[in-house]
């Protein structure tokens, strides 16, 4: 059974940086196209950054820059290292993963299998 546990969430300054870490069992994170969604309540689940079995990385105009997507695949482990943090991140970050390709609709909540639990991020100015 495909489980992802997310860390690393907390609350920081404006500025400041956070690095949040996703936990996955029951598959290899390699084979899989992985990614960071956030969401704010009454809000959609925004699509952040996602990273593909080949280190292809893709992210939201929002965060260009300022966030890196990175996997380790011996720990079977996904990154997201936050710089720069604006009050508009503050956000439930999530993790997902799926079983095919990045290249489609890489940062589309309806196009992912699987979900962790969140991780709350909360940037004060």
């Amino acid at each position: 059974q495909v489980q992802l546990v997310e860390s690393g969430g907390g609350s920081v300054q404006a500025g400041g940086s956070l690095r949040l870490s996703c936990a996955a069992s029951g598959y290899s994170a390699s084979s899989y196209c992985m990614a960071w969604f956030r969401q704010v309540p009454g809000k959609v689940r925004e699509g952040v950054a996602a990273f593909n079995r080949i280190g292809t990385t893709y992210y939201a105009d929002s965060v260009k820059g300022r966030f890196t997507i990175s996997q380790d695949n011996a720990k079977n482990t996904l990154y997201l290292q936050m710089n720069s943090l604006k009050p508009e991140d503050t956000a439930m970050y999530y993790c997902a993963a799926r079983a095919y390709r990045c290249t489609y609709r890489p940062l589309e909540s309806p196009t992912y299998n699987y979900w962790g639990q969140g991780t709350q991020v909360t940037v004060s100015s």
